[in-house]
C-alpha cells in the first residue's frame, strides 16, 4: 500500500520554503519545482484570504484534486504547514497540528535556529519521521 502522505512543506511568512520532505510521491520534483510550488501555494493562500466573502477567512485549508489532496495549516505567526496526500485522507488536520507542535518544540526552541531560515534540526527530523511512521501504521490499522 502506498504512503498516505506524499510530501510535507513548511513555508515561512514571507512565502519562502524552509522545509521539504518527500515521502515517496510518484512524481518526484526537483528543487526548483518544490520552491515554485511553495511560492505558488503561499500566493494562492494569500489571495484566497483577500477574495473570501467571509470576514476573517484564514485562506485555503484543503485543495482536492483527482490524484491528491493538499491540506494546509497556518500558525498564528503566518508559517504554513501543508501536506500533499492520497485523495480522501481525512486525518491530516490533526497530523499537521502535531507537526506544528514538533516545530515549536524542536525548531523554535533551538538556540541555533534563525527565524525564517531553512530548518536544519536533527531532533525535528527524527521526531517527524517517528510521527509519520506512526501515522502510516495507524492508517494501515483502519
Amino acid at each position: 500500500m502506498a504512503a498516505a502522505i506524499y510530501s510535507l512543506y513548511i513555508i515561512n511568512k514571507s512565502g519562502g520554503l524552509i522545509f521539504y520532505k518527500d515521502y515517496g510521491s510518484a512524481g518526484r520534483m526537483d528543487t526548483n519545482d518544490t520552491l515554485r510550488l511553495a511560492s505558488l501555494w503561499h500566493s494562492m493562500h494569500a489571495i484566497s484570504q483577500q477574495l473570501s466573502p467571509v470576514h476573517g477567512c484564514n485562506g485555503i485549508e484543503l485543495l482536492e484534486a483527482d490524484t491528491f489532496d493538499l491540506h494546509c495549516f497556518q500558525s498564528l505567526t503566518g508559517t504554513k504547514f501543508f501536506v500533499v496526500c492520497e485523495p480522501g485522507t481525512h486525518h491530516m488536520e490533526t497530523l499537521l497540528k502535531h507537526i506544528y507542535e514538533l516545530y515549536t518544540d524542536y525548531v523554535l526552541k533551538n538556540p541555533f535556529y534563525e527565524m525564517e531560515m531553512p530548518i536544519r534540526c536533527e531532533l525535528f527530523d527524527i521526531n517527524l519521521a517517528q510521527l509519520v511512521l506512526k501515522d502510516r501504521v495507524a492508517l494501515l490499522g483502519r
